[in-house]
């Protein structure tokens, strides 16, 4: 389980001796912000309000803080075990935008409670078909254009 941003950070050491990644996200978010999820009630509200957090990070994943932890982790950790498996267990695994940001960074999977799988895999499908179609557009694109001719210096 990968639950602590040093984990994080140290991901290609650690992958020398794991077989696969779990990244822990309930407590990553949890560690990575200082907070306690279950007194973050109390203030995140008024967070939310005065525009410091866009949105509760316990309920959608902080792709800009915690989720470049996981990028960073993914890399180092496939960078030292290519072909690793890696993905996510947590709240964050029921989330949609959640879901998706771990399409985009090329995880494995994601674990979620019961209640929540009907809408992860939903989601996961969603997300799964939106990245093949830009990767489908991007290539009709790139064949659309031509290379331009490089010529010497003459």
């Amino acid at each position: 389980m990968v639950e602590l941003p040093r984990a994080a950070l140290q991901a290609g050491r650690l992958a020398e001796q794991a077989e696969f990644f779990s990244f822990g996200t309930n407590d990553l978010t949890q560690t990575t912000y200082g907070l306690s999820r279950d007194d973050a009630g109390a203030f995140l509200p008024e967070y939310k309000a005065k525009g410091i957090v866009e949105q509760d990070p316990f309920v959608s994943l902080d792709q800009e803080g915690v989720g470049e932890l996981i990028q960073i982790a993914v890399e180092r950790g496939r960078r030292s075990r290519s072909g690793m498996k890696m993905g996510i267990c947590g709240e964050h695994g029921g989330d949609p935008a959640s879901i998706e940001f771990c399409e985009k960074t090329g995880l494995d999977y994601v674990s979620c409670s019961p209640f929540r799988v009907p809408i992860a895999r939903l989601a996961a499908a969603q997300a799964a078909l939106k990245s093949q179609g830009e990767k489908a557009l991007q290539a009709s694109t790139k064949a659309a254009c031509p290379r331009q001719q490089r010529f010497g210096p003459w």
